[in-house]
């Protein structure tokens, strides 16, 4: 399972490599539980990432999957086009998403909506995100590889 997980989760939220993102979420989503992240951040991620990378997170020609045992890998793919650094934790995601996603428009959502949409990622890759709010310390915890 684990290491299912660790092939399987955030590009997206290959989306997920995240800039502005790394600041603290805002006070109005203080108490969401990354349960709650996770639900808020499928609608994002419908809104925001699948039509690149699928909408089931499977990957496209445009972009790799974020969801399933070929997601987020330590390395970036051979030809990647925008990602160039390792991904060892949840927040190495996160800070390059933040950056860089969506293609079309990067850092163009919150810090919170990058987290959400990182929480349905994690979700999706099978990591329990229930009674935790995952926020950069939380997502610097959890260890991809």
């Amino acid at each position: 399972m684990r290491s299912h997980l660790l092939h399987g989760i955030v590009a997206g939220a290959s989306a997920l490599a995240f800039c502005g993102f790394i600041g603290n979420a805002s006070a109005d989503k203080a108490a969401a539980t990354g349960a709650d992240q996770a639900a808020e951040g499928g609608k994002l991620f419908a809104k925001h990432c699948a039509r690149c990378h699928g909408d089931a997170g499977q990957g496209t020609k445009k972009a790799p999957p974020v969801v399933g045992k070929e997601a987020l890998p330590l390395d970036p793919p051979a030809g990647a086009k925008v990602r160039k650094d390792q991904f060892h934790t949840a927040q190495d995601v996160a800070a390059f998403v933040a950056a860089k996603m969506p293609a079309n428009k990067p850092g163009s959502l919150t810090a919170d909506q990058y987290y959400d949409i990182l929480a349905f990622d994690l979700k999706a890759n099978g990591v329990d995100v229930s009674g935790k709010k995952i926020d950069p310390t939380t997502a610097a915890q959890i260890k991809l590889h």
